[in-house]
């Protein structure tokens, strides 16, 4: 093998340095904290295939309520809804974080919603109706889920059961499971019930 001389080594290294530079800005620039459809969307990606970037494994959730940046946002496989919140911005000060489960995994498609403390400790949705909002996924207690048309007390208690089981639930799809929820009681607790 021929002797590098020692031009030719100082102009090899340069281009490993460069490489490794633009390597890293790559990586970097991948974690961004930009929204998840900021350039999709306008690409013409709304048809549904989010994997065009070559991240197929994450999440793609809404934030909304009292936090610092409601939008949509791209996070990795695997993140919980406390992520999630601090992408949007972080808590609001007027948010009640006490009302929603932070540990829970996100799902695909999932809308976070953090809720606003009103006057005297009364908790309110920021997605708005009245003065009955949907109840917290993470923290519905069995009187609370008794509440809900087609829930009696024996289900409501097998929903808190199969949460403490499963560490918390990410959607209110994972309900489907619990045995005696059909259909019908689905669409009545996506009525209800927020992750």
């Amino acid at each position: 093998m021929p002797e590098l001389s020692r031009t030719q080594v100082v102009v090899y290294g340069a281009i490993a340095v460069a490489l490794l530079l633009v390597g890293a800005r790559a990586i970097r620039a991948e974690q961004g904290s930009q929204p998840a459809f900021a350039g999709e969307f306008a690409a013409g990606t709304a048809g549904g295939d989010f994997s065009i970037g070559g991240r197929s494994s994450d999440v793609v959730v809404h934030v909304a309520g009292a936090v610092g940046h409601p939008g949509v946002y791209r996070l990795p496989a695997g993140s919980r809804v406390d992520d999630a919140v601090r992408r949007g911005g972080g808590a609001a000060p007027e948010a009640d974080l006490e009302a929603v489960n932070l540990a829970a995994r996100l799902a695909d498609g999932q809308q976070v919603v953090v809720p606003e403390r009103g006057p005297a400790g009364v908790v309110s949705t920021a997605a708005g109706g009245g003065a009955e909002g949907p109840i917290g996924l993470g923290t519905a207690t069995v009187e609370q889920l008794d509440t809900i048309e087609g829930i009696g007390p024996v289900t409501a208690q097998d929903i808190v059961a199969f949460r403490e089981q499963h560490g918390g639930l990410a959607s209110v799809e994972q309900l489907d499971q619990i045995s005696g929820i059909g259909p019908a009681t689905m669409e009545s607790l996506r009525a209800h019930l927020q992750p």
